[in-house]
């Protein structure tokens, strides 16, 4: 059953689950069981998606040297290591809103795609403890050596929500396997950056381990006890790990702009991790994990969605052979130069065949070799260059036919930069100086989720000092909306707006206001509620979700037409807010705008073929069966409900009510909203 659970800490965070299921027990007897495999294959790799388990990639292998680049482990064999329990290691895991995220051994919806340049399998959820939904498109491309994945992270919710997202790639290993990060990282971080340690070489204690005066951590073999670390900063795009036994690995390619989370985690090559690797394979044996996150570079390292937000990004995971220890790489080409004394070794890998590619390197601007060759998966390019002098001045290029540069590296001068501090805890509310502090402090533990410290002892202490700071009092005032306090806000709100316009009616920030309306709006002070959100789009920050909810006002009054020049204006904001575009449907044929709403209707599903309200509403128009459709949905109770809510906050009853009565599983809460919405 559903677990109200407090306090508990998970992943440095809030380990509530409210409304999921908690699984408690795992038994020991193995049994075999069928799953829905989708598989994406070309000439090169070939990749297990399993929709039945989070969407996972569970197995990714390169056709050229039969190598299984992610860890693929052959058994189903869960520990309670998940936030709702069951969790299983190998291939990758896709983590959020939070890591090792409730669904992880969970079905998502799922639908194959087939493109005339690709082939993919998109994923979709909406995680039911925030509102928030994620959608990946797996993809690979006929000639090309690397999986794709698109992602889109929308909050359809009326508040801020926080998020991470943190792919996990494991990575099997043995006595000849590295991590390998960029050469412009020398120092890494412990969860919640509560340590830090130099990299690659670590010295004294680090993990409550001591490595005396220096240890190589990027080897396997030579941390023996359970270990995170992740890298401090980097401006390089790319991080994984080599098994120079198979002279073969795996990257992570993505722009470190958006994704400089680069991290390695291994349960220890001691009795601990063995015993572990027991727990989770038959006979798969050891892995770690390079874990890769996007808006993030820590765990736990929440950033905000902003109502109706949408967050996009794409990563590549790929194989590459005969390079080792990578220098530089990006989607296309993975290179190495090292230096011994005189001699320079370059290795070049491509993830797809180019003819005639020229390789370059340089001293001094100087040219000291070039090769015309091709360049492929299977044909990787590798020699020895004699040289003299420094070789910082050495510079290895690489060139497709027309000449245009693909990738280049140029060693850089040993980083003295001082190793960053580890982060220390916030002092208690009555010893934080500023009223400032104080809200910044509430904010960060309400961002990260804080399952021990709560932000509100922080934001009274600075309404103790000044009771109409706008700040703390918006922030408070939200604080209280989230848990639903809709009454107990309202003086909040009423106050941070009796400070913002003090001396001008029209403030530079209207957030206040969109809380006030909120809150009156969930009163069903529909009146006030409008008002609020009227002033509240006086302000651009604020005009996207102020008129999406003045849309909904006018469109449960019936008065469909200012509805739908409200949704107009809050779309001109974010084209890509779900919900504005699936009411913008409803409110075109409301008015009998079918050919209107059609035409909208199928760009809808160009945005987001997993919009069930834009999806159904479109085969009704159409006068097609909506079994397609309900079949996506998979009698899904919390996707029907989601649907149902958003039909029935803008006043849509009777749609609402059919949409629940065709969910053909029984669920006390579809009868529930059926009941309600009927009244």
């Amino acid at each position: 059953n559903p677990m109200f659970l407090e306090r508990r800490v998970y992943q440095g965070s809030s380990g509530k689950v409210y409304p999921y299921p908690v699984i408690e027990k795992i038994t020991d007897h193995k049994v075999l069981k069928e799953y829905t495999a989708v598989f994406l294959e070309n000439e090169y790799i070939k990749v297990m998606v399993l929709p039945e388990l989070g969407g996972r990639i569970q197995r990714a292998l390169d056709k050229t040297n039969g190598y299984d680049f992610v860890y693929y482990n052959e058994v189903i064999k869960p520990a309670l290591v998940g936030l709702t329990g069951p969790w299983i290691s190998g291939g990758i895991e896709f983590n959020w809103p939070q890591h090792h995220r409730p669904t992880t051994f969970a079905p998502l919806d799922y639908r194959i795609i087939d493109e005339l340049d690709r082939k993919s399998v998109e994923c979709s959820e909406v995680d039911q403890i925030h509102g928030t939904k994620g959608k990946m498109r797996i993809s690979i491309y006929p000639d090309r050596a690397f999986i794709e994945i698109s992602a889109q992270l929308y909050n359809r919710t009326s508040l801020p929500q926080t998020f991470l997202w943190w792919a996990n790639p494991a990575v099997a290993v043995n006595d000849h396997t590295q991590s390998v990060f960029p050469p412009d990282v020398h120092a890494v971080y412990d969860h919640g950056k509560r340590d830090v340690s130099k990299f690659p070489i670590a010295t004294g204690t680090y993990y409550k381990h001591n490595y005396g005066a220096g240890v190589d951590i990027s080897r396997y073999k030579n941390i023996p006890v359970p270990t995170s670390y992740m890298c401090a900063h980097s401006d390089y795009d790319f991080v994984g790990g080599y098994d120079y036994g198979a002279d073969a690995g795996i990257l992570h390619v993505c722009d470190h702009h958006v994704s400089p989370g680069k991290k390695q985690w291994t349960w220890g090559c001691g009795d601990f991790g063995r015993a572990w690797d027991r727990n989770l394979t038959d006979h798969n044996g050891p892995y770690i994990e390079l874990m890769t996150g996007v808006y993030t570079d820590n765990q736990p390292d929440f950033s905000w969605l902003k109502p109706f937000e949408e967050k996009t990004f794409t990563q590549y995971f790929l194989p590459y052979r005969g390079v080792g220890y990578v220098k530089n790489a990006n989607k296309n080409i993975v290179l190495n130069l090292q230096t011994s004394g005189e001699k320079a070794e370059i290795a070049v890998y491509a993830t797809t065949e180019y003819k005639e590619a020229k390789v370059v390197l340089t001293q001094n601007e100087k040219k000291i070799y070039e090769n015309v060759c091709t360049l492929s998966p299977t044909q990787v390019l590798k020699d020895t260059v004699k040289f003299t002098g420094d070789s910082l001045g050495l510079k290895l290029s690489v060139y497709n036919q027309g000449g245009k540069k693909l990738l280049s590296w140029q060693p850089q001068k040993a980083n003295m930069e001082k190793i960053p501090d580890a982060n220390k805890a916030p002092g208690a509310p009555e010893e934080i100086q500023t009223t400032e502090e104080l809200y910044l402090i509430g904010r960060h533990l309400e961002q990260y989720r804080h399952a021990t410290w709560s932000p509100d002892a922080y934001y009274l202490e600075g309404l103790k000092r000044d009771d109409k700071d706008s700040r703390l009092n918006t922030a408070y005032g939200f604080l209280l909306l989230g848990r639903g306090c809709f009454a107990e806000c309202v003086p909040y709100f009423k106050k941070a707006l009796t400070r913002l316009q003090a001396y001008n009616p029209n403030p530079y920030n209207s957030e206040a206001f969109y809380g006030l309306g909120l809150a009156l709006f969930y009163q069903e002070r529909y009146d006030e509620a409008f008002d609020a959100f009227y002033k509240a789009t006086w302000s651009a920050g604020q005009q996207e979700t102020g008129y999406y909810y003045l849309a909904v006002i006018a469109a449960a009054r019936r008065e469909f037409l200012q509805a739908l020049e409200f949704i107009e204006k809050s779309l001109v904001r974010n084209i890509h807010n779900l919900k504005a575009r699936a009411l913008k449907g409803m409110l075109l044929v409301r008015l009998g705008r079918e050919k209107e709403a059609v035409k909208w209707l199928t760009e809808n599903m160009q945005v987001d073929a997993f919009d069930y309200n834009s999806a159904l509403l479109l085969e009704k128009l159409q006068h097609n069966s909506q079994e397609r459709t309900l079949a996506l949905m998979q009698d899904r109770v919390s996707t029907f409900l989601e649907c149902a809510l958003d039909l029935g906050e803008a006043g849509f009853f009777q749609e609402a009510i059919s949409l629940l009565r065709s969910c053909k599983k029984k669920s006390p809460l579809l009868k529930y909203y059926e009941a309600y919405y009927t009244e």
